[in-house]
């Protein structure tokens, strides 16, 4: 599948269109970009997917297994998953998967969280994208891929649908690359 490019103009222009921005929430100095429009809208609901799935096909043909972040990496990974014919594993806060999990501490910018996958949800060597809706100081997803090294997967990059570049996230990150749809 290799979308025209007029065709991936519009279907990003649809997804940019869709982001609404909410000024100091959830606090003060904090403009929030949300991607709950998108979610309303079927066609900008699949071009993300669309743009997304070119993108893993083009570049990571080999991919085993999509690894959503909680929450919102959960709206978009499972319909990328089986558009790819793969399966889908969840990373969630602490405490809120059943059986047995590995976690990992993380720093948030207002204090520390941890983050958990099931003991057997990716296999050590299984080749992994991690996706989630939004990408800024990096924190959640970093913690993510330190799952991911835990488990013995191999991390083949991190898709989002926004990345606030200004944040630097992204850096974090490295060696791990990040595709992202929209930069602000």
């Amino acid at each position: 599948m290799n979308m025209a490019d007029g065709a991936k103009e519009e279907k990003l222009k649809r997804i940019s269109e869709s982001i609404r921005a909410f000024p100091d929430f959830p606090t003060k100095g904090i403009l929030f970009r949300d991607i709950c429009p998108i979610l309303k809208d079927p066609k900008s609901l699949a071009a993300v997917i669309d743009l997304f799935e070119e993108y893993v096909r083009q570049n990571h043909q080999d991919v085993g297994m999509i690894v959503g972040l909680d929450a919102r990496g959960f709206l978009f990974g499972p319909l990328l998953a089986q558009r790819l014919g793969i399966g889908f594993a969840l990373v969630r806060k602490r405490g809120k998967l059943p059986g047995p999990t590995v976690s990992v501490a993380y720093d948030l910018e207002y204090g520390k969280a941890e983050a958990e996958i099931q003991e057997d949800a990716v296999a050590p060597g299984q080749k992994v994208l991690l996706i989630d809706d939004l990408l800024a100081t990096g924190g959640t997803l970093n913690a993510a891929c330190e799952l991911m090294k835990k488990q013995q997967a191999h991390v083949l990059g991190c898709l989002v649908v926004v990345e606030m570049k200004g944040l630097n996230g992204a850096d974090k990150l490295k060696p791990h690359t990040v595709f992202s749809l929209v930069q602000y």
